[in-house]
């Protein structure tokens, strides 16, 4: 099979590349075999790439290694900025291309997508700012000795993007690592391979040297299984479920002990008070459950709203939901693209079952949209309580679960009683309540009306079992770097 192919989208034509990016060439896998990709908005075969297996893994990790102990060991901390910072020129100038990418290949609504491709760039030229500001502290501790930190790069980074944020999640794993100064071994998901390959070959015009950067199509239970094993890899990353994660972990600990970092599933909350700006708290609602179709790992899927004014909002959230444009994502009106596969089309339409069966009340959607691809109607349940199935499982689709409450302690109570701590938001026009229900909460993020505002200058992650480790900002710096603490004398031994 070729190694590229020229696709054509509504929007653009472009050379796809299909191999794996090994020491800054794209490589046939080593045992021939190849994964299928399909569009979700009408289920058709778009093209088939390469798959790596175990031995492509050790086949990286090796360009990985190898550079980080040669070139990428030479090249300054300013001259790894520069690189981020080109790299991030090359996505804005291929920026219709890369949304028509993630459109076609995710089904994300191309508005959507081309949000994406900002982050992205943003994120990397974020990262290429930071690139030489990463610095240790000098440590008094006696007259007679300096004592000094490094932060210094963990290695090779073995990283497991998902499929609902492809180009994101690329951007938002090789940033830190890279400015850090570690070499990546990234792995995309198996739905969504082409961005990751396409953004391969902009990292190479951009000058990365060869084994910095290789990015590899395969699947979890075996490229991600090798990858999370592997006995040359210093630090795993992954963002994904969390069972999968656990899985990770526990790969982790019984080879080298690799560091892990773990950004995980969610139930995240909305919390609208009786003297929330309802028009406002309606649409960040909407966004918050809608946005991506519900596949995205904070999604606001459990709305908690306030006695007070519960059946005004639930009627005028309904009817918001109503005018979500589904259909095609190249459409420049739609907002809500179909689910990724059938897959996550099967799963998410077992979830809606499970809650007609558990007692809540269907009062929106609940079923397929149009007679091809894997749309499914903007869904919500009321009548909803905590113990319920869709209140305590992550959906991952566009499923609202509508949760009455009392008072301030209810809300927390209720938001507080899940495995997950994700993320959160309150609406409400009282700054108080805000800041004390803020804390309260148990999640890594909390909006404050607002929803799904995520920066890659703030960090994101979670509480209890939605992760290990933050992404962004400063704080996904420290994944990737270890400290070295560095004591010199300034006198004769004294024991002598």
């Amino acid at each position: 099979m070729a190694l590229f192919t020229t696709i054509k989208t509504p929007t653009a034509t472009y050379e796809q590349p299909l191999g794996l990016f090994i020491n800054n060439e794209f490589v046939k896998g080593t045992e021939g075999k190849l994964i299928e990709t399909y569009n979700p908005a009408d289920e058709k075969l778009i093209t088939s790439v390469h798959e790596a297996t175990e031995v492509d893994v050790d086949i990286a990790v090796a360009a990985a290694r190898k550079a980080l102990q040669t070139t990428w060991h030479q090249i300054t901390p300013s001259e790894r900025g520069h690189l981020l910072m080109k790299l991030a020129d090359l996505f804005e100038r291929d920026f219709e291309t890369l949304a028509a990418i993630e459109s076609l290949d995710n089904g994300k609504a191309l508005s959507l997508a081309r949000i994406d491709v900002a982050g992205a760039a943003g994120c990397l030229r974020y990262y290429g700012g930071w690139a030489d500001k990463i610095h240790g502290q000098t440590i008094e501790t006696d007259p007679n000795s300096l004592n000094y930190t490094r932060h210094e790069p963990i290695g090779v980074c073995g990283q497991i993007i998902p499929w609902n944020f492809p180009l994101l999640m690329w951007a938002w794993k090789i940033g830190p690592a890279v400015a850090a100064g570690n070499t990546v071994v990234l792995k995309t998901a198996e739905q969504t391979p082409l961005s990751g390959l396409y953004a391969s070959a902009l990292a190479k015009e951009a000058g990365f040297p060869a084994g910095v950067i290789n990015t590899i199509s395969g699947y979890g239970r075996v490229a991600g299984s090798a990858i999370s094993s592997h006995m040359d890899i210093d630090k795993v990353a992954f963002t994904g479920s969390t069972p999968v994660g656990r899985t990770i972990l526990q790969a982790a600990a019984k080879s080298n002990l690799k560091k892990v970092t773990l950004e995980l599933g969610g139930k995240s909350l909305n919390i609208i008070f009786n003297d929330a700006d309802l028009d406002n708290a309606i649409k960040w609602a909407n966004f918050g459950i809608y946005y991506t179709s519900g596949q995205i790992c904070c999604a606001g899927s459990r709305i908690l709203v306030q006695e007070g004014i519960y059946d005004e909002f639930v009627k005028r959230f309904k009817e918001r939901a109503l005018q979500n444009k589904l259909g095609n994502p190249f459409d420049e009106q739609t907002f809500q693209g179909p689910q990724v596969s059938q897959l996550q089309f099967d799963r998410i339409m077992g979830y809606i079952e499970a809650g007609k069966q558990g007692g809540a009340t269907l009062a929106l959607g609940g079923g397929r949209y149009g007679d091809k691809g894997f749309f499914i109607e903007p869904t919500v349940f009321t009548d909803v309580t905590p113990d319920m199935k869709i209140a305590q499982e992550e959906i991952f689709g566009p499923v609202a679960a509508i949760q009455k409450f009392k008072d301030e302690d209810e809300a927390i109570k209720i938001g507080n009683n899940s495995n997950y701590g994700l993320a959160a938001a309150i609406h409400t026009s009282n700054v108080n309540t805000a800041i004390r229900v803020s804390n309260a909460l148990q999640a890594g993020t909390v909006w404050i009306n607002q929803y799904n505002m995520l920066s890659y200058q703030t960090p994101f992650g979670g509480y209890k079992e939605s992760g290990i480790g933050r992404e962004l900002g400063s704080y996904a710096l420290e994944n990737y770097t270890q400290v070295k603490s560095v004591r010199y004398s300034l006198v004769n031994a004294p024991f002598a």
